[in-house]
């Protein structure tokens, strides 16, 4: 058995037991969702897009000492180029599409155990790209000695290494509280999507997507946060990884 007590407005009416104990009213869920929907970040996200441009470095490699000598030394750009290239230019990676370092190995050294290794790397695994591309020099360098520095591709089919060169700029958005966010991300294209959510982590070497950081450090929402850090976004389109963001976000809120 329970009784109402009644208070100044809606949102105050409280359900008691006879002991004195309150029961959750059915109006404290909507009033809560109001509370996170509009609290205030500590500073506000703002939103960033980027253009994509590539360009040539004049290096190629005929086989593998070649290719993993030049990869050695080449900057994170390039590795950055030859394991992000499809989402870069095609917006999509289902289904997921090896690195160039796999598709070359299997297509011009007609590798196909090679090439598998290096396609089968997580790329979400790898805090750093330099962590990236030793665990890529590492699968090549396990190959024989004999095979890397003898077997040679036809020319024309040589690896040329290519860097990813990213133009930053600032979009007229931001947002101070998660139904602010959720709104603008609905607006925003994939490049802002791309910007945020991949270079800031790898590129950027901040090792997590931006929109978390903000979450967790500006806005106090740590299990939001983490919830969307440990999202694989290698396993989504950019549009599909919007909506699942969305989804996230408003079941937070509602």
């Amino acid at each position: 058995m329970s009784l109402w007590k009644a208070g100044t407005n809606l949102w105050d009416i409280q359900m008691k037991n006879l002991d004195g104990s309150t029961i959750p009213s059915p109006n404290e869920r909507p009033v809560q969702a109001m509370v996170i929907a509009l609290k205030k970040a500590k500073e506000p996200f703002c939103f960033f897009t980027r253009l994509h441009l590539k360009e040539l470095t004049g290096l190629k490699a005929r086989n593998l000492r070649q290719l993993s000598d030049i990869l050695r030394e080449a900057p994170d750009s390039v590795i950055y180029y030859h394991t992000h290239r499809f989402i870069e230019e095609h917006h999509y990676l289902i289904p997921e599409p090896p690195n160039d370092f796999a598709i070359w190995a299997r297509d011009a050294l007609v590798d196909e155990v090679l090439g598998e290794r290096l396609a089968s790397i997580d790329t979400f695994e790898f805090p750093t790209l330099e962590s990236l591309k030793e665990k890529i020099l590492g699968v090549i360098e396990e190959c024989p000695a004999s095979k890397r520095d003898q077997q040679d591709v036809p020319e024309g089919r040589e690896f040329h290494f290519t860097k990813s060169v990213s133009i930053i700029l600032p979009l007229p958005y931001a947002a101070r509280d998660l139904k602010g966010f959720v709104e603008v991300l609905r607006e925003v294209s994939t490049g802002c999507l791309y910007f945020h959510i991949f270079e800031s982590r790898l590129r950027l070497g901040k090792g997590e997507n931006d929109f978390s950081i903000w979450m967790r450090d500006k806005l106090g929402e740590a299990e939001l946060a983490e919830k969307i850090s440990h999202l694989d976004p290698y396993n989504y389109t950019l549009e599909g990884l919007r909506s699942l963001l969305i989804q996230l976000i408003e079941k937070r809120i509602k």
